[in-house]
């Protein structure tokens, strides 16, 4: 009997230990897929389990309670971790907590709830724009559910069910990516603009321009509600060029069916944009590009010299881009995109830089605030193809689980997801 009683504490012992037990992902060098790493936090979290993102511990680890299900879920999708005692896992918070530590534990509470702006589908399931777009690609790598809402979902009012919303490769100014000189002739550019056109009458617009600035102050009344903006590539400048120009015609002929205001650059007003400043609208409708704001005209920039630096910030009294950071390197690979970089004197100085390449006077990855809501602009398209052009295949992210550039995006994906503590003063 006595012996029976010894094993049947052991037992109870071994199982509350189990159940004392939290999983921590580690997220510096070690992490086999810091991609998928991402999906495993989102997951815990969409299953109602609190988690904690641990801010400058081993690269911006992730802990949770263990449950044999997510310990599973790590050894499938391939994910490092390891099962630490309660005890280990107080120690790590009691240390992270030390005041002179640059170090912090958020709590992650609830899955953000995530929204791609992308055109729909044609007719034939095929999407309309030849190109892809970094944030879905990631996102469906690293398993992370996410749905499309375009146009008509913004302008009937729907942003609000989102707690994230991304945009990538848009041309929120009304004229189609600047694509018509190399690409006019495509089927492709044809029926995006027809649909385009279709769109905009349908939903009351005269010219496709117009429904794009309503939807770009939809979006802005959204962040100023408290959501939050994720926005790379094209879609960072021209969403700032059509809220200064809100009221005038900035397209050429081939693009609305009327000529630009010859004015308008003196007719700008600054103070509606998010981000940028004083910027120079470029008014040759066949260059592919529409300001000043993007990095590229006298750009020397080696392919094999083009990285940019990630800023280290102080994670218990800046812990929102301390979040927005995390990463196993300070140093990421630049990339290109229609939007490489944004020049710094053009930036509002309430903006902050998270991201620059100092030598070239660009910044790659800035923040800020809008109302009661967050934005963050990423440069370039795609972090891991350097040059991406239209056509080209989709990038493998089985090739690069360990992408600093990505782990930047998939960052702005959870940071929805962090108890906001406010900052210390």
């Amino acid at each position: 009997m006595k012996k029976f009683i010894a094993t049947l504490m052991l037992c109870i012992g071994c199982w509350y230990a189990s159940q004392a037990a939290f999983i921590l992902v580690p997220m510096d060098d070690s992490q086999k897929n810091h991609l998928k790493a991402y999906g495993i936090a989102y997951w815990v979290l969409d299953k109602e389990v609190e988690a904690w993102w641990l801010l400058n511990y081993k690269g911006g680890s992730f802990a949770f309670q263990h449950n044999p299900v997510f310990e599973n879920l790590c050894k499938t999708r391939d994910v490092s971790y390891k099962v630490i005692p309660d005890a280990q896992f107080s120690k790590i918070l009691a240390d992270i907590g030390e005041p002179e530590v640059n170090k912090e534990a958020m709590k992650l509470e609830k899955a953000p709830k995530i929204a791609v702006y992308t055109p729909e589908f044609n007719s034939k399931g095929e999407k309309i724009q030849p190109w892809d777009d970094a944030v879905t690609m990631v996102l469906t790598y690293a398993e992370i559910p996410y749905e499309t809402i375009y146009d008509k979902q913004v302008i009937g009012d729907q942003l609000a069910q989102y707690d994230w919303l991304h945009l990538h490769h848009e041309d929120f100014t009304g004229q189609y990516g600047r694509f018509y000189r190399s690409y006019h002739t495509q089927p492709w550019y044809r029926e995006n603009q027809r649909k385009m056109e279709e769109l905009a009458k349908e939903l009351g617009f005269q010219k496709v321009s117009q429904l794009k600035l309503s939807v770009v102050k939809k979006i802005e009344e959204y962040v100023v509600g408290g959501g939050f903006m994720f926005a790379m590539c094209s879609a960072t400048d021209t969403y700032d060029i059509a809220l200064a120009a809100e009221g005038l015609d900035i397209c050429a002929k081939m693009y609305d069916g009327d000529a630009a205001d010859p004015s308008a650059q003196n007719k700008l007003d600054f103070s509606k944009t998010f981000a940028f400043k004083e910027f120079k609208l470029i008014k040759d409708p066949l260059i592919y590009e529409y300001s000043t704001i993007d990095h590229s005209k006298g750009r020397s920039v080696k392919e094999d010299m083009d990285y940019f630096k990630l800023f280290e910030f102080s994670a218990k009294w800046d812990p929102v881009p301390t979040m927005l950071t995390q990463n196993h390197t300070r140093t990421v690979k630049g990339f290109m995109g229609q939007t490489t970089a944004f020049r710094k004197e053009l930036i509002k100085s309430d903006i902050l830089i998270m991201g620059e390449n100092k030598p070239a006077r660009e910044a790659r990855y800035i923040h800020g605030t809008k109302g009661k809501g967050f934005f963050t602009f990423y440069g370039g398209h795609d972090p891991e193809d350097y040059r991406h052009f239209v056509n080209d295949p989709e990038t493998d992210l089985s090739l690069h689980p360990n992408s600093p550039g990505y782990r930047l995006i998939l960052n702005n994906v959870l940071f929805p997801a962090a108890k906001k503590k406010k900052r210390k003063t």
